[in-house]
Protein backbone atom coordinates (compact mmCIF):
# COMPACT_ATOMS: atom_id res chain seq x y z
CA UNK A 1 0.00 0.00 0.00
CA UNK A 2 0.91 3.58 -0.15
CA UNK A 3 2.34 3.65 2.86
CA UNK A 4 4.49 2.08 5.31
CA UNK A 5 5.22 -1.50 6.61
CA UNK A 6 3.19 -2.03 10.05
CA UNK A 7 2.26 1.95 10.10
CA UNK A 8 -1.45 0.46 10.47
CA UNK A 9 -0.62 -2.89 12.36
CA UNK A 10 -2.76 -1.72 15.28
CA UNK A 11 -5.99 -1.95 12.67
CA UNK A 12 -4.94 -5.62 11.14
CA UNK A 13 -7.51 -7.78 11.98
CA UNK A 14 -5.74 -11.00 9.83
CA UNK A 15 -2.64 -9.60 8.30
CA UNK A 16 0.85 -7.93 10.00
CA UNK A 17 1.43 -5.42 7.58
CA UNK A 18 -0.23 -3.71 4.77
CA UNK A 19 -1.26 -4.13 1.83
CA UNK A 20 1.40 -6.25 -0.60
CA UNK A 21 1.00 -7.31 -4.27
CA UNK A 22 2.64 -9.75 -6.07
CA UNK A 23 2.65 -13.84 -6.93
CA UNK A 24 4.72 -16.69 -4.88
CA UNK A 25 3.13 -16.85 -0.85
CA UNK A 26 4.47 -19.89 0.50
CA UNK A 27 1.23 -21.79 0.43
CA UNK A 28 0.34 -24.25 3.92
CA UNK A 29 0.62 -28.07 4.51
CA UNK A 30 0.19 -30.04 1.98
CA UNK A 31 0.60 -27.08 -0.61
CA UNK A 32 -3.39 -26.49 -1.11
CA UNK A 33 -3.51 -23.24 0.54
CA UNK A 34 -6.95 -24.55 2.41
CA UNK A 35 -6.89 -25.68 6.54
CA UNK A 36 -10.00 -27.24 7.82
CA UNK A 37 -11.62 -30.70 6.63
CA UNK A 38 -12.24 -29.76 2.83
CA UNK A 39 -10.61 -27.55 0.58
CA UNK A 40 -14.06 -25.78 -0.33
CA UNK A 41 -16.28 -24.26 2.71
CA UNK A 42 -19.59 -25.38 3.05
CA UNK A 43 -22.58 -22.81 3.10
CA UNK A 44 -23.62 -21.69 6.20
CA UNK A 45 -22.33 -20.65 9.83
CA UNK A 46 -20.12 -17.69 10.81
CA UNK A 47 -16.68 -16.99 10.88
CA UNK A 48 -15.35 -15.48 14.00
CA UNK A 49 -12.43 -12.99 13.49
CA UNK A 50 -10.19 -12.33 16.73
CA UNK A 51 -8.97 -8.74 16.59
CA UNK A 52 -6.15 -6.54 18.40
CA UNK A 53 -7.87 -3.35 17.46
CA UNK A 54 -10.48 -1.72 14.80
CA UNK A 55 -10.68 -1.13 11.28
CA UNK A 56 -9.61 2.33 10.16
CA UNK A 57 -12.51 3.38 8.83
CA UNK A 58 -15.31 1.17 6.91
CA UNK A 59 -15.96 4.17 4.65
CA UNK A 60 -13.81 3.31 1.84
CA UNK A 61 -12.36 7.03 1.01
CA UNK A 62 -11.12 7.30 4.37
CA UNK A 63 -9.56 3.87 4.67
CA UNK A 64 -6.40 2.37 3.44
CA UNK A 65 -4.50 -0.09 4.74
CA UNK A 66 -4.31 -3.93 4.15
CA UNK A 67 -6.42 -5.40 6.63
CA UNK A 68 -9.42 -2.86 6.23
CA UNK A 69 -9.12 -3.40 2.28
CA UNK A 70 -9.20 -7.26 2.35
CA UNK A 71 -12.46 -6.70 4.78
CA UNK A 72 -14.05 -3.98 2.67
CA UNK A 73 -14.56 -6.99 -0.13
CA UNK A 74 -16.76 -8.28 1.68
CA UNK A 75 -19.38 -5.58 1.55
CA UNK A 76 -18.32 -3.31 -1.40
CA UNK A 77 -17.94 -3.95 -4.79
CA UNK A 78 -15.47 -1.96 -7.45
CA UNK A 79 -15.49 -1.59 -11.21
CA UNK A 80 -12.41 -4.11 -11.19
CA UNK A 81 -10.97 -6.14 -7.93
CA UNK A 82 -7.75 -8.76 -7.36
CA UNK A 83 -8.26 -12.23 -8.16
CA UNK A 84 -8.97 -14.57 -6.03
CA UNK A 85 -6.64 -17.46 -5.15
CA UNK A 86 -3.23 -17.91 -3.57
CA UNK A 87 0.24 -16.67 -5.27
CA UNK A 88 -0.17 -14.99 -8.62
CA UNK A 89 -4.43 -15.48 -8.95
CA UNK A 90 -4.27 -13.15 -6.05
CA UNK A 91 -2.61 -10.38 -7.95
CA UNK A 92 -4.57 -10.42 -11.33
CA UNK A 93 -6.96 -7.61 -12.27
CA UNK A 94 -10.67 -8.95 -13.48
CA UNK A 95 -13.87 -7.16 -14.07
CA UNK A 96 -16.11 -6.85 -10.76
CA UNK A 97 -19.43 -4.21 -11.30
CA UNK A 98 -17.80 -4.10 -14.78
CA UNK A 99 -18.09 -6.20 -17.44
CA UNK A 100 -14.54 -6.56 -18.09
CA UNK A 101 -11.56 -4.27 -17.20
CA UNK A 102 -12.04 -1.37 -19.28
CA UNK A 103 -11.40 -0.07 -22.69
CA UNK A 104 -8.41 2.84 -23.16
CA UNK A 105 -8.65 5.46 -26.08
CA UNK A 106 -6.52 8.64 -26.42
CA UNK A 107 -3.35 6.99 -25.52
CA UNK A 108 -4.80 5.47 -21.90
CA UNK A 109 -6.01 8.61 -20.78
CA UNK A 110 -9.71 7.66 -21.46
CA UNK A 111 -10.96 4.83 -19.80
CA UNK A 112 -14.81 3.36 -21.10
CA UNK A 113 -16.56 0.62 -18.78
CA UNK A 114 -20.06 -1.13 -19.21
CA UNK A 115 -21.75 -1.87 -15.99
CA UNK A 116 -23.85 -5.69 -15.86
CA UNK A 117 -26.73 -6.15 -15.26
CA UNK A 118 -28.86 -7.24 -12.38
CA UNK A 119 -26.13 -5.33 -9.61
CA UNK A 120 -27.86 -3.84 -6.32
CA UNK A 121 -26.91 -1.78 -3.07
CA UNK A 122 -28.38 -3.43 -0.55
CA UNK A 123 -31.54 -1.30 -0.38
CA UNK A 124 -32.56 -2.57 -3.73
CA UNK A 125 -31.62 0.26 -5.53
CA UNK A 126 -29.57 -0.07 -9.19
CA UNK A 127 -26.03 0.51 -9.17
CA UNK A 128 -25.46 2.86 -11.82
CA UNK A 129 -23.36 4.97 -13.90
CA UNK A 130 -24.40 8.05 -11.78
CA UNK A 131 -23.46 5.90 -8.58
CA UNK A 132 -19.91 5.29 -9.80
CA UNK A 133 -19.41 8.86 -10.87
CA UNK A 134 -20.57 9.84 -7.47
CA UNK A 135 -18.32 7.37 -5.71
CA UNK A 136 -15.12 8.20 -7.29
CA UNK A 137 -15.71 12.13 -6.82
CA UNK A 138 -15.70 11.89 -2.93
CA UNK A 139 -11.61 10.99 -3.48
CA UNK A 140 -11.56 14.86 -4.13
CA UNK A 141 -13.22 15.37 -0.52
CA UNK A 142 -10.77 17.21 2.03
CA UNK A 143 -12.63 15.37 4.91
CA UNK A 144 -13.53 12.43 3.76
CA UNK A 145 -11.21 11.62 0.88
CA UNK A 146 -8.18 10.42 3.51
CA UNK A 147 -7.47 7.05 2.61
CA UNK A 148 -6.10 5.95 -1.20
CA UNK A 149 -4.48 9.21 -2.95
CA UNK A 150 -5.49 7.54 -6.30
CA UNK A 151 -8.50 9.07 -7.26
CA UNK A 152 -6.93 12.31 -6.57
CA UNK A 153 -4.13 11.82 -8.18
CA UNK A 154 -5.24 10.25 -11.76
CA UNK A 155 -8.74 11.32 -12.12
CA UNK A 156 -8.92 14.75 -14.48
CA UNK A 157 -10.97 17.43 -11.73
CA UNK A 158 -10.65 21.34 -11.52
CA UNK A 159 -8.11 22.25 -9.73
CA UNK A 160 -10.60 23.96 -7.47
CA UNK A 161 -12.78 20.85 -7.14
CA UNK A 162 -13.37 19.78 -3.31
CA UNK A 163 -15.77 16.52 -3.84
CA UNK A 164 -19.33 16.41 -4.59
CA UNK A 165 -20.73 17.81 -1.55
CA UNK A 166 -19.04 20.66 -1.49
CA UNK A 167 -18.73 20.95 -5.34
CA UNK A 168 -21.20 18.81 -7.12
CA UNK A 169 -20.76 16.68 -10.15
CA UNK A 170 -17.79 15.86 -11.12
CA UNK A 171 -18.25 16.83 -14.92
CA UNK A 172 -14.87 14.57 -16.13
CA UNK A 173 -16.30 11.46 -15.32
CA UNK A 174 -19.22 10.65 -18.43
CA UNK A 175 -22.79 8.78 -17.62
CA UNK A 176 -24.34 8.31 -21.43
CA UNK A 177 -26.48 6.06 -20.23
CA UNK A 178 -26.80 3.97 -16.72
CA UNK A 179 -24.65 1.47 -17.89
CA UNK A 180 -21.68 3.56 -19.08
CA UNK A 181 -19.14 5.62 -17.50
CA UNK A 182 -16.13 7.23 -19.46
CA UNK A 183 -13.79 8.27 -17.03
CA UNK A 184 -11.08 11.01 -18.24
CA UNK A 185 -7.75 10.90 -16.76
CA UNK A 186 -4.76 13.35 -16.02
CA UNK A 187 -2.59 11.72 -17.94
CA UNK A 188 -1.99 8.45 -19.82
CA UNK A 189 -2.09 6.18 -17.37
CA UNK A 190 -2.12 2.14 -18.86
CA UNK A 191 -2.82 0.28 -15.19
CA UNK A 192 -5.32 1.82 -14.31
CA UNK A 193 -7.64 -1.33 -13.90
CA UNK A 194 -5.52 -2.05 -11.42
CA UNK A 195 -5.61 1.40 -9.74
CA UNK A 196 -9.38 0.99 -10.07
CA UNK A 197 -9.13 -2.02 -7.51
CA UNK A 198 -8.28 0.40 -4.63
CA UNK A 199 -11.01 0.98 -2.50
CA UNK A 200 -11.44 4.79 -3.06
CA UNK A 201 -12.67 3.72 -6.49
CA UNK A 202 -16.48 2.26 -4.39
CA UNK A 203 -19.67 3.14 -6.11
CA UNK A 204 -22.53 4.84 -3.65
CA UNK A 205 -25.93 6.41 -3.75
CA UNK A 206 -25.68 9.72 -4.80
CA UNK A 207 -25.71 12.50 -2.06
CA UNK A 208 -25.34 9.53 0.49
CA UNK A 209 -22.18 9.74 3.06
CA UNK A 210 -21.74 12.82 3.87
CA UNK A 211 -21.04 13.81 7.97
CA UNK A 212 -18.51 10.24 7.79
CA UNK A 213 -21.86 8.74 7.55
CA UNK A 214 -19.90 5.58 6.05
CA UNK A 215 -18.19 5.23 9.17
CA UNK A 216 -21.21 4.01 11.21
CA UNK A 217 -22.88 2.61 8.82
CA UNK A 218 -22.22 1.58 5.13
CA UNK A 219 -24.31 1.35 1.97
CA UNK A 220 -23.11 -2.30 1.12
CA UNK A 221 -22.72 -3.39 -2.73
CA UNK A 222 -20.94 -6.61 -1.88
CA UNK A 223 -22.35 -10.06 -0.55
CA UNK A 224 -22.36 -8.60 3.07
CA UNK A 225 -23.79 -5.59 5.14
CA UNK A 226 -23.41 -4.66 8.35
CA UNK A 227 -25.40 -6.07 11.02
CA UNK A 228 -24.01 -4.03 13.85
CA UNK A 229 -21.28 -2.47 15.26
CA UNK A 230 -19.53 -1.24 18.21
CA UNK A 231 -16.74 0.69 18.16
CA UNK A 232 -13.63 -0.80 19.21
CA UNK A 233 -15.71 -3.95 20.60
CA UNK A 234 -17.22 -5.99 17.94
CA UNK A 235 -18.60 -5.86 14.11
CA UNK A 236 -20.97 -7.98 12.98
CA UNK A 237 -22.22 -9.16 8.84
CA UNK A 238 -24.93 -10.38 7.44
CA UNK A 239 -25.65 -11.45 4.14
CA UNK A 240 -26.92 -8.95 1.54
CA UNK A 241 -30.45 -9.95 -0.14
CA UNK A 242 -29.68 -8.26 -2.93
CA UNK A 243 -25.96 -9.45 -3.57
CA UNK A 244 -26.77 -11.72 -6.70
CA UNK A 245 -24.03 -14.35 -7.12
CA UNK A 246 -24.10 -14.63 -10.78
CA UNK A 247 -22.90 -10.96 -11.29
CA UNK A 248 -19.89 -11.98 -8.91
CA UNK A 249 -17.05 -14.22 -9.93
CA UNK A 250 -15.01 -13.37 -7.27
CA UNK A 251 -16.75 -13.77 -4.12
CA UNK A 252 -17.85 -17.21 -2.96
CA UNK A 253 -19.99 -15.87 0.05
CA UNK A 254 -20.13 -19.28 1.38
CA UNK A 255 -20.65 -18.27 5.18
CA UNK A 256 -24.14 -16.51 6.32
CA UNK A 257 -21.90 -13.93 8.48
CA UNK A 258 -18.99 -12.70 9.93
CA UNK A 259 -18.17 -11.61 13.54
CA UNK A 260 -14.95 -9.54 14.59
CA UNK A 261 -14.02 -9.09 17.87
CA UNK A 262 -11.66 -6.23 18.46
CA UNK A 263 -9.71 -5.08 22.04
CA UNK A 264 -7.95 -8.12 22.35
CA UNK A 265 -3.93 -8.50 23.43
CA UNK A 266 -2.35 -10.33 20.87
CA UNK A 267 -0.66 -12.88 23.36
CA UNK A 268 -4.50 -13.56 24.26
CA UNK A 269 -5.05 -14.18 20.55
CA UNK A 270 -2.09 -16.89 20.33
CA UNK A 271 -3.08 -18.54 23.27
CA UNK A 272 -7.01 -18.71 21.61
CA UNK A 273 -5.70 -19.91 18.24
CA UNK A 274 -3.79 -22.34 19.06
CA UNK A 275 -6.61 -24.10 21.79
CA UNK A 276 -9.12 -23.74 19.11
CA UNK A 277 -11.86 -24.29 21.75
CA UNK A 278 -15.69 -23.88 20.90
CA UNK A 279 -16.10 -20.65 18.50
CA UNK A 280 -12.08 -20.27 18.33
CA UNK A 281 -12.41 -23.03 15.61
CA UNK A 282 -14.41 -21.57 13.65
CA UNK A 283 -12.01 -18.34 13.66
CA UNK A 284 -9.07 -16.71 12.32
CA UNK A 285 -6.50 -14.09 13.45
CA UNK A 286 -3.44 -11.52 12.96
CA UNK A 287 -0.28 -13.33 11.94
CA UNK A 288 1.51 -14.99 15.57
CA UNK A 289 4.12 -13.32 17.93
CA UNK A 290 7.70 -14.85 17.46
CA UNK A 291 7.37 -16.16 21.01
CA UNK A 292 4.85 -18.41 19.68
CA UNK A 293 6.59 -19.53 16.77
CA UNK A 294 7.81 -22.92 18.15
CA UNK A 295 4.47 -24.05 19.35
CA UNK A 296 3.61 -23.94 16.22
CA UNK A 297 5.80 -26.91 15.10
CA UNK A 298 3.24 -29.66 17.10
CA UNK A 299 1.90 -31.54 14.45
CA UNK A 300 -1.85 -30.70 15.31
CA UNK A 301 -1.22 -26.91 14.94
CA UNK A 302 1.19 -26.91 11.75
CA UNK A 303 -1.76 -28.87 9.64
CA UNK A 304 -4.15 -25.79 10.37
CA UNK A 305 -1.22 -23.28 9.32
CA UNK A 306 -0.21 -20.81 6.53
CA UNK A 307 2.56 -19.22 5.91
CA UNK A 308 4.76 -16.94 3.51
CA UNK A 309 5.54 -13.14 2.90
CA UNK A 310 3.75 -10.38 3.53
CA UNK A 311 4.91 -8.89 0.40
CA UNK A 312 6.65 -5.90 1.90
CA UNK A 313 9.75 -4.57 2.31
CA UNK A 314 11.46 -3.32 5.90
CA UNK A 315 14.21 -1.08 4.95
CA UNK A 316 16.32 1.59 6.21
CA UNK A 317 16.22 5.13 4.55
CA UNK A 318 19.37 7.36 4.40
CA UNK A 319 18.66 10.82 4.86
CA UNK A 320 21.03 12.24 1.29
CA UNK A 321 20.71 15.42 2.89
CA UNK A 322 22.50 14.67 6.04
CA UNK A 323 26.34 15.62 6.61
CA UNK A 324 27.62 12.64 5.92
CA UNK A 325 25.11 10.74 3.60
CA UNK A 326 25.87 13.28 0.93
CA UNK A 327 28.76 10.72 0.34
CA UNK A 328 27.46 7.85 -2.31
CA UNK A 329 30.81 5.85 -0.57
CA UNK A 330 29.45 6.49 2.78
CA UNK A 331 25.64 5.04 2.14
CA UNK A 332 27.27 1.99 0.07
CA UNK A 333 29.49 1.77 2.98
CA UNK A 334 26.77 1.29 5.17
CA UNK A 335 25.53 -1.14 2.95
CA UNK A 336 28.06 -3.32 2.87
CA UNK A 337 27.98 -3.24 6.45
CA UNK A 338 24.44 -3.99 7.49
CA UNK A 339 24.75 -7.97 9.01
CA UNK A 340 21.11 -8.99 7.50
CA UNK A 341 21.58 -12.46 9.52
CA UNK A 342 21.21 -10.16 12.88
CA UNK A 343 18.21 -8.24 11.24
CA UNK A 344 16.45 -11.48 10.80
CA UNK A 345 17.33 -12.80 14.04
CA UNK A 346 15.91 -9.53 15.53
CA UNK A 347 12.55 -10.12 13.53
CA UNK A 348 11.75 -13.57 14.83
CA UNK A 349 14.53 -15.44 12.99
CA UNK A 350 14.18 -16.91 9.31
CA UNK A 351 10.15 -18.43 9.91
CA UNK A 352 9.14 -14.55 10.60
CA UNK A 353 11.57 -12.98 8.16
CA UNK A 354 13.79 -13.07 5.38
CA UNK A 355 17.34 -11.43 3.97
CA UNK A 356 16.20 -8.12 2.00
CA UNK A 357 18.73 -7.41 -1.19
CA UNK A 358 16.69 -5.46 -3.36
CA UNK A 359 14.15 -2.83 -2.97
CA UNK A 360 11.14 -4.59 -4.74
CA UNK A 361 9.99 -7.22 -2.21
CA UNK A 362 9.76 -10.70 -4.31
CA UNK A 363 5.79 -10.78 -4.80
CA UNK A 364 6.52 -7.45 -6.97
CA UNK A 365 5.92 -8.18 -10.87
CA UNK A 366 9.14 -7.87 -12.45
CA UNK A 367 11.52 -7.85 -9.60
CA UNK A 368 15.08 -8.76 -10.22
CA UNK A 369 16.75 -10.75 -8.18
CA UNK A 370 19.91 -9.31 -7.56
CA UNK A 371 22.43 -8.50 -4.20
CA UNK A 372 24.64 -5.35 -4.73
CA UNK A 373 26.20 -5.39 -1.66
CA UNK A 374 27.08 -8.33 0.48
CA UNK A 375 27.91 -8.06 3.90
CA UNK A 376 31.69 -7.37 3.80
CA UNK A 377 33.04 -5.55 6.09
CA UNK A 378 36.72 -4.84 4.68
CA UNK A 379 34.77 -3.05 1.72
CA UNK A 380 32.70 -0.81 3.77
CA UNK A 381 35.98 -0.04 5.58
CA UNK A 382 37.38 1.19 2.53
CA UNK A 383 34.82 2.87 0.88
CA UNK A 384 34.76 5.16 3.86
CA UNK A 385 38.65 5.35 3.76
CA UNK A 386 38.21 7.06 0.30
CA UNK A 387 35.75 9.48 1.51
CA UNK A 388 38.00 10.49 4.30
CA UNK A 389 35.97 9.13 7.53
CA UNK A 390 38.29 6.21 8.77
CA UNK A 391 38.30 7.91 12.33
CA UNK A 392 34.76 7.63 12.50
CA UNK A 393 31.92 9.67 12.81
CA UNK A 394 28.08 9.49 14.90
CA UNK A 395 25.04 9.03 12.81
CA UNK A 396 21.34 8.82 14.56
CA UNK A 397 18.64 6.49 13.70
CA UNK A 398 14.68 6.99 13.97
CA UNK A 399 13.14 4.41 14.99
CA UNK A 400 9.60 3.35 16.11
CA UNK A 401 9.62 2.54 19.94
CA UNK A 402 8.53 -1.23 19.89
CA UNK A 403 10.17 -4.22 20.32
CA UNK A 404 10.67 -5.71 17.23
CA UNK A 405 11.70 -2.23 15.93
CA UNK A 406 14.13 -1.90 18.56
CA UNK A 407 16.11 -5.54 18.13
CA UNK A 408 16.64 -4.70 14.21
CA UNK A 409 17.87 -1.12 15.70
CA UNK A 410 20.37 -2.39 18.01
CA UNK A 411 21.32 -4.80 14.92
CA UNK A 412 22.05 -2.23 12.71
CA UNK A 413 23.65 -0.36 15.75
CA UNK A 414 25.96 -3.58 16.56
CA UNK A 415 27.07 -3.75 12.55
CA UNK A 416 27.68 -0.16 11.95
CA UNK A 417 30.07 -0.57 15.43
CA UNK A 418 32.35 -2.80 13.06
CA UNK A 419 32.69 0.32 10.84
CA UNK A 420 33.12 3.34 13.36
CA UNK A 421 29.98 4.14 13.13
CA UNK A 422 28.65 5.28 16.37
CA UNK A 423 25.05 5.38 15.99
CA UNK A 424 22.38 6.79 18.34
CA UNK A 425 19.12 5.22 18.54
CA UNK A 426 16.16 7.87 19.04
CA UNK A 427 12.74 5.84 19.98
CA UNK A 428 9.97 8.02 18.74
CA UNK A 429 6.42 6.72 19.58
CA UNK A 430 4.71 4.50 16.73
CA UNK A 431 1.86 6.68 16.86
CA UNK A 432 3.89 9.92 15.66
CA UNK A 433 6.79 7.74 13.88
CA UNK A 434 5.87 8.19 10.53
CA UNK A 435 4.64 12.16 10.89
CA UNK A 436 7.79 12.71 12.15
CA UNK A 437 9.59 10.98 9.46
CA UNK A 438 7.66 12.15 6.75
CA UNK A 439 8.58 15.96 8.13
CA UNK A 440 11.90 16.14 6.29
CA UNK A 441 12.35 19.02 8.88
CA UNK A 442 12.22 16.43 11.36
CA UNK A 443 14.44 13.90 10.05
CA UNK A 444 17.59 12.74 11.37
CA UNK A 445 20.25 10.31 9.55
CA UNK A 446 18.56 7.16 9.08
CA UNK A 447 14.84 5.67 10.21
CA UNK A 448 13.91 2.02 9.90
CA UNK A 449 10.75 2.12 8.10
CA UNK A 450 9.10 0.42 5.55
CA UNK A 451 6.85 -0.09 2.54
CA UNK A 452 4.23 -2.37 0.73
CA UNK A 453 2.53 -1.86 -3.01
CA UNK A 454 -0.62 -1.24 -3.65
CA UNK A 455 -0.78 -3.94 -6.45
CA UNK A 456 2.07 -5.89 -7.83
CA UNK A 457 3.93 -3.62 -9.83
CA UNK A 458 6.96 -1.08 -9.51
CA UNK A 459 4.80 2.47 -10.16
CA UNK A 460 3.65 2.00 -6.83
CA UNK A 461 6.84 1.45 -4.56
CA UNK A 462 9.87 2.62 -6.77
CA UNK A 463 8.29 6.30 -7.79
CA UNK A 464 6.47 6.79 -4.27
CA UNK A 465 9.82 6.27 -2.66
CA UNK A 466 12.30 8.28 -5.08
CA UNK A 467 10.98 11.02 -7.17
CA UNK A 468 12.95 13.84 -6.02
CA UNK A 469 10.08 16.26 -7.07
CA UNK A 470 7.47 14.53 -5.03
CA UNK A 471 9.63 15.29 -1.75
CA UNK A 472 7.03 17.15 0.23
CA UNK A 473 6.91 19.31 4.22
CA UNK A 474 4.53 16.83 5.54
CA UNK A 475 3.65 13.60 4.49
CA UNK A 476 6.97 12.78 2.95
CA UNK A 477 7.69 9.11 1.46
CA UNK A 478 10.78 10.26 0.14
CA UNK A 479 12.91 9.42 3.41
CA UNK A 480 16.24 9.37 1.27
CA UNK A 481 15.26 12.69 0.23
CA UNK A 482 17.00 11.48 -3.16
CA UNK A 483 16.10 14.36 -5.67
CA UNK A 484 18.09 12.21 -8.97
CA UNK A 485 17.84 13.80 -12.32
CA UNK A 486 18.48 10.53 -13.90
CA UNK A 487 16.58 8.66 -11.61
CA UNK A 488 13.08 11.25 -12.11
CA UNK A 489 13.83 10.99 -15.95
CA UNK A 490 13.79 7.69 -16.23
CA UNK A 491 10.25 6.98 -13.68
CA UNK A 492 8.50 9.48 -16.20
CA UNK A 493 9.43 7.03 -19.58
CA UNK A 494 8.66 3.93 -17.29
CA UNK A 495 4.98 6.02 -16.76
CA UNK A 496 4.82 6.60 -20.65
CA UNK A 497 5.07 2.61 -21.04
CA UNK A 498 1.54 1.35 -22.64
CA UNK A 499 2.55 -2.45 -22.06
CA UNK A 500 2.26 -3.20 -18.32
CA UNK A 501 4.76 -5.93 -18.54
CA UNK A 502 7.35 -3.42 -20.17
CA UNK A 503 7.21 -1.63 -17.25
CA UNK A 504 7.20 -3.65 -14.71
CA UNK A 505 10.39 -4.97 -16.18
CA UNK A 506 11.90 -1.55 -16.45
CA UNK A 507 11.37 -0.58 -12.81
CA UNK A 508 13.10 -3.88 -12.31
CA UNK A 509 15.73 -2.47 -13.77
CA UNK A 510 15.33 1.13 -12.13
CA UNK A 511 15.49 -1.34 -8.94
CA UNK A 512 19.23 -1.29 -9.77
CA UNK A 513 20.08 1.84 -10.65
CA UNK A 514 18.64 3.47 -7.79
CA UNK A 515 20.50 1.32 -5.78
CA UNK A 516 23.95 1.89 -7.18
CA UNK A 517 23.28 5.60 -5.32
CA UNK A 518 22.43 3.19 -2.02
CA UNK A 519 19.65 5.61 -0.72
CA UNK A 520 18.52 2.94 1.43
CA UNK A 521 19.26 -0.22 2.79
CA UNK A 522 16.91 -2.99 2.43
CA UNK A 523 16.90 -5.01 5.47
CA UNK A 524 14.61 -7.55 5.14
CA UNK A 525 11.24 -9.14 3.75
CA UNK A 526 9.35 -10.37 6.58
CA UNK A 527 6.49 -13.05 6.86
CA UNK A 528 3.32 -13.75 7.96
CA UNK A 529 2.28 -17.31 10.26
CA UNK A 530 -1.20 -17.73 10.56
CA UNK A 531 -2.86 -20.11 12.62
CA UNK A 532 -6.46 -20.85 11.76
CA UNK A 533 -9.29 -22.64 13.41
CA UNK A 534 -9.61 -26.47 12.26
CA UNK A 535 -13.38 -26.06 11.68
CA UNK A 536 -11.78 -23.30 8.80
CA UNK A 537 -12.01 -24.17 5.07
CA UNK A 538 -10.64 -22.25 2.23
CA UNK A 539 -8.42 -20.48 3.99
CA UNK A 540 -5.61 -19.29 1.68
CA UNK A 541 -2.96 -16.26 1.89
CA UNK A 542 -3.89 -13.55 -0.80
CA UNK A 543 -0.63 -11.72 -1.96
CA UNK A 544 -2.84 -8.44 -2.79
CA UNK A 545 -3.82 -8.20 0.98
CA UNK A 546 -0.26 -8.78 2.90
CA UNK A 547 -0.88 -11.86 2.72
CA UNK A 548 -3.55 -12.45 5.14
CA UNK A 549 -6.78 -14.49 4.46
CA UNK A 550 -8.61 -13.86 1.33
CA UNK A 551 -11.78 -13.27 3.73
CA UNK A 552 -14.14 -13.74 0.18
CA UNK A 553 -13.24 -16.95 -0.19
CA UNK A 554 -12.68 -18.23 3.36
CA UNK A 555 -15.51 -20.14 5.34
CA UNK A 556 -16.36 -23.14 7.49
CA UNK A 557 -15.87 -26.59 6.94
CA UNK A 558 -18.74 -28.30 8.80
CA UNK A 559 -21.55 -24.84 9.81
CA UNK A 560 -23.25 -27.36 12.09
CA UNK A 561 -20.29 -27.94 14.22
Amino acid sequence: MRRPAALASATMTVVLALSACGGGAAQGPGGTGATGTSATPATGGIVHVLANADFSHLDPARGFDGGVNNFYRLIYRGLTTFGAGPGEEGTKIVPDLATDTGTPSDDAKTWTFTLKDDIFFEDGTPITSEAVKFGFSRAFDPEAGIGSPYGRLLLDAPKDYKGPYLSGDLDTIETPDDKTVVIHLKKPYADFPSALALPNFTPFPKGTGAGGAFDSKPIASGPYKVASYQRNVSLKLERNPHWKPETDTVRSARPDGFEWTFGLDPATIDERMLAGQGTDADAIGPSIQAATVARVQAPQIKARTLSGLNGCTTYMGLNTTKKYLKDVRVRQAINHAIDKDTIVAALGGSTLAEKGTSIQPPTVAGRVDYDPYPYDVEKAKQLLAEAGLSGGFSLTLDTRAQPKMAAVSVAVQESLKKIGIDVKINNIDASTFYEVIGTPAKQNDMAVTGWCPDWASGATFLPPLFDGRNITAKGNSNIAQINDKAINARIDEIAEMTDVNEANAAYGELDKQIMELAPVVPLAYEKLILVNGANIAGAYQHNSYSGGVDLVSVGLADPTK
